[in-house]
Protein backbone atom coordinates (compact mmCIF):
# COMPACT_ATOMS: atom_id res chain seq x y z
CA UNK A 1 0.00 0.00 0.00
CA UNK A 2 1.71 3.25 -1.03
CA UNK A 3 1.66 5.63 2.02
CA UNK A 4 2.87 9.00 3.21
CA UNK A 5 6.73 8.69 4.58
CA UNK A 6 7.00 7.33 8.27
CA UNK A 7 7.11 10.45 10.60
CA UNK A 8 7.91 10.58 14.47
CA UNK A 9 7.13 13.89 15.19
CA UNK A 10 6.68 14.08 18.79
CA UNK A 11 4.34 15.71 20.88
CA UNK A 12 5.37 19.08 21.00
CA UNK A 13 2.29 21.50 20.30
CA UNK A 14 0.11 21.75 17.43
CA UNK A 15 0.11 24.33 14.21
CA UNK A 16 -3.25 24.22 12.30
CA UNK A 17 -3.24 24.07 8.59
CA UNK A 18 0.11 24.98 8.11
CA UNK A 19 2.74 23.58 5.12
CA UNK A 20 5.46 21.27 6.98
CA UNK A 21 9.24 21.62 5.29
CA UNK A 22 10.52 18.18 5.64
CA UNK A 23 14.38 16.40 5.32
CA UNK A 24 15.01 12.77 6.82
CA UNK A 25 17.68 10.47 6.91
CA UNK A 26 19.44 8.15 9.16
CA UNK A 27 22.56 7.39 11.24
CA UNK A 28 23.96 3.66 12.65
CA UNK A 29 23.56 3.24 16.29
CA UNK A 30 27.22 4.05 16.89
CA UNK A 31 27.42 7.56 15.11
CA UNK A 32 24.51 8.77 17.56
CA UNK A 33 26.78 10.38 19.85
CA UNK A 34 29.03 11.78 17.21
CA UNK A 35 25.68 13.71 15.67
CA UNK A 36 24.29 14.68 19.10
CA UNK A 37 27.43 16.35 19.98
CA UNK A 38 26.79 18.28 16.62
CA UNK A 39 23.97 19.46 17.01
CA UNK A 40 24.33 20.64 20.33
CA UNK A 41 27.16 23.00 18.90
CA UNK A 42 24.96 24.05 16.17
CA UNK A 43 21.58 24.25 17.88
CA UNK A 44 20.15 26.88 20.43
CA UNK A 45 19.43 24.11 23.00
CA UNK A 46 22.54 22.43 23.90
CA UNK A 47 20.28 19.70 25.63
CA UNK A 48 17.86 18.51 24.05
CA UNK A 49 14.34 17.66 25.28
CA UNK A 50 13.98 13.77 25.28
CA UNK A 51 10.48 11.96 24.28
CA UNK A 52 8.93 8.81 24.21
CA UNK A 53 5.73 8.65 22.45
CA UNK A 54 2.94 6.14 21.11
CA UNK A 55 1.77 6.54 17.69
CA UNK A 56 -1.24 4.88 15.59
CA UNK A 57 -1.97 5.11 12.30
CA UNK A 58 -5.96 4.77 11.42
CA UNK A 59 -7.23 4.62 7.70
CA UNK A 60 -10.52 5.21 6.50
CA UNK A 61 -11.14 3.54 3.17
CA UNK A 62 -13.09 5.01 0.60
CA UNK A 63 -15.62 3.83 -2.60
CA UNK A 64 -11.73 4.90 -4.63
CA UNK A 65 -8.84 6.33 -4.20
CA UNK A 66 -6.32 5.70 -1.71
CA UNK A 67 -7.30 5.93 2.24
CA UNK A 68 -7.56 8.39 4.44
CA UNK A 69 -4.67 8.46 7.09
CA UNK A 70 -5.09 10.14 10.34
CA UNK A 71 -2.41 9.59 13.18
CA UNK A 72 -3.36 9.88 16.56
CA UNK A 73 -0.35 10.39 19.29
CA UNK A 74 0.37 10.12 22.69
CA UNK A 75 3.15 11.08 25.25
CA UNK A 76 4.24 7.89 27.11
CA UNK A 77 6.81 10.56 29.20
CA UNK A 78 3.94 12.98 30.41
CA UNK A 79 0.37 10.29 30.41
CA UNK A 80 -1.77 13.48 31.21
CA UNK A 81 -1.05 15.61 28.48
CA UNK A 82 -3.35 15.70 25.26
CA UNK A 83 -3.71 13.10 22.50
CA UNK A 84 -2.83 14.64 19.36
CA UNK A 85 -4.16 14.44 16.24
CA UNK A 86 -2.24 14.36 12.60
CA UNK A 87 -3.13 14.94 9.28
CA UNK A 88 -0.35 15.07 6.67
CA UNK A 89 -1.44 15.88 3.12
CA UNK A 90 0.25 14.76 0.00
CA UNK A 91 3.67 15.88 -0.68
CA UNK A 92 3.84 18.51 -3.48
CA UNK A 93 5.41 17.76 -6.53
CA UNK A 94 5.04 21.36 -8.23
CA UNK A 95 8.44 22.79 -7.84
CA UNK A 96 11.57 20.78 -8.40
CA UNK A 97 13.84 23.37 -7.32
CA UNK A 98 12.73 23.20 -3.83
CA UNK A 99 15.32 21.85 -1.35
CA UNK A 100 12.44 20.14 1.06
CA UNK A 101 9.73 18.02 0.57
CA UNK A 102 6.41 19.89 1.53
CA UNK A 103 3.04 18.86 2.45
CA UNK A 104 -0.19 20.17 4.70
CA UNK A 105 0.11 19.67 7.87
CA UNK A 106 -2.73 19.71 10.47
CA UNK A 107 -1.98 19.20 14.01
CA UNK A 108 -4.86 19.32 16.84
CA UNK A 109 -4.73 18.43 20.55
CA UNK A 110 -7.34 16.04 21.63
CA UNK A 111 -8.62 13.70 24.58
CA UNK A 112 -7.73 10.58 25.95
CA UNK A 113 -10.93 9.32 24.11
CA UNK A 114 -9.44 9.76 20.21
CA UNK A 115 -8.58 6.09 19.69
CA UNK A 116 -12.46 5.31 21.15
CA UNK A 117 -14.00 8.51 18.51
CA UNK A 118 -11.90 7.34 15.58
CA UNK A 119 -13.36 3.89 16.03
CA UNK A 120 -16.98 5.02 15.95
CA UNK A 121 -16.15 7.02 12.90
CA UNK A 122 -15.59 4.54 11.10
CA UNK A 123 -11.45 4.73 10.72
CA UNK A 124 -9.32 1.17 11.35
CA UNK A 125 -6.41 0.66 13.28
CA UNK A 126 -3.78 0.16 10.97
CA UNK A 127 -0.53 -0.45 12.77
CA UNK A 128 1.07 1.28 15.85
CA UNK A 129 4.87 1.69 16.93
CA UNK A 130 6.91 3.84 19.70
CA UNK A 131 9.02 6.54 19.13
CA UNK A 132 11.26 7.97 21.45
CA UNK A 133 14.65 10.31 21.57
CA UNK A 134 15.67 14.16 21.42
CA UNK A 135 14.77 17.38 19.83
CA UNK A 136 16.56 20.56 19.14
CA UNK A 137 15.50 23.18 17.63
CA UNK A 138 17.29 26.31 15.49
CA UNK A 139 15.22 29.10 15.20
CA UNK A 140 11.88 28.00 13.72
CA UNK A 141 13.75 24.87 12.98
CA UNK A 142 13.61 21.56 14.64
CA UNK A 143 15.87 17.98 14.13
CA UNK A 144 14.14 15.36 15.82
CA UNK A 145 16.58 12.15 16.67
CA UNK A 146 14.53 9.00 17.03
CA UNK A 147 14.64 5.16 17.48
CA UNK A 148 11.48 3.41 15.75
CA UNK A 149 10.24 0.30 18.01
CA UNK A 150 7.67 -1.72 17.10
CA UNK A 151 4.87 -2.96 19.24
CA UNK A 152 4.86 -6.93 19.42
CA UNK A 153 1.37 -7.40 21.54
CA UNK A 154 -1.30 -4.69 20.60
CA UNK A 155 -1.93 -1.77 22.66
CA UNK A 156 1.07 -3.06 25.29
CA UNK A 157 3.92 -0.24 24.89
CA UNK A 158 5.85 -1.96 27.33
CA UNK A 159 6.60 -4.92 25.02
CA UNK A 160 8.11 -3.38 21.76
CA UNK A 161 11.42 -4.77 19.26
CA UNK A 162 13.58 -1.76 17.80
CA UNK A 163 12.76 -1.95 13.80
CA UNK A 164 16.51 -1.67 12.79
CA UNK A 165 19.94 -0.56 14.13
CA UNK A 166 20.09 3.00 13.11
CA UNK A 167 17.97 5.96 14.39
CA UNK A 168 15.70 7.98 12.19
CA UNK A 169 16.46 12.30 11.73
CA UNK A 170 14.51 14.52 10.71
CA UNK A 171 14.81 18.28 10.11
CA UNK A 172 11.33 20.25 10.10
CA UNK A 173 9.98 23.76 9.99
CA UNK A 174 6.13 24.38 10.02
CA UNK A 175 5.14 27.63 7.97
CA UNK A 176 2.29 29.20 6.00
CA UNK A 177 1.52 28.15 2.62
CA UNK A 178 4.46 30.22 0.20
CA UNK A 179 7.16 30.75 2.52
CA UNK A 180 9.56 28.31 0.36
CA UNK A 181 12.82 30.09 1.36
CA UNK A 182 12.46 28.33 4.36
CA UNK A 183 13.76 25.00 2.67
CA UNK A 184 17.22 27.58 1.81
CA UNK A 185 17.76 27.57 5.44
CA UNK A 186 16.81 24.14 6.00
CA UNK A 187 19.57 23.22 3.61
CA UNK A 188 22.20 24.95 4.37
CA UNK A 189 22.12 23.78 7.88
CA UNK A 190 21.76 20.26 6.54
CA UNK A 191 25.06 20.82 4.40
CA UNK A 192 26.71 21.30 8.35
CA UNK A 193 26.00 17.78 9.54
CA UNK A 194 27.74 16.24 6.70
CA UNK A 195 29.19 13.73 6.70
CA UNK A 196 27.78 12.56 10.22
CA UNK A 197 24.53 12.34 7.51
CA UNK A 198 22.99 13.23 5.16
CA UNK A 199 19.39 14.48 4.96
CA UNK A 200 17.32 14.33 1.74
CA UNK A 201 14.34 14.98 0.05
CA UNK A 202 12.79 11.72 0.24
CA UNK A 203 10.44 10.85 -2.60
CA UNK A 204 7.07 9.17 -0.53
CA UNK A 205 6.31 7.30 -3.97
CA UNK A 206 9.43 4.87 -3.30
CA UNK A 207 8.09 4.10 0.16
CA UNK A 208 5.79 1.81 1.89
CA UNK A 209 4.76 0.80 5.18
Amino acid sequence: MEAPPVTVMPVTGGAINMMEYLLQGSVLDQALESLLHRLRGLCDNMEPETFTDHELVYLLKGQQGNPFILRARRSLSHPTSPWHLRYLGQPEVGDKSRHALVRNCVDVAASQSLPEFLNEMGFRMDHEFVASGHIFRKGAMKVVVSKVSRILVPGNTENTERMSLSYLVELSILAPAGQDTVSEDMRSFAEQLKPLIHLEKIDPSKQRH
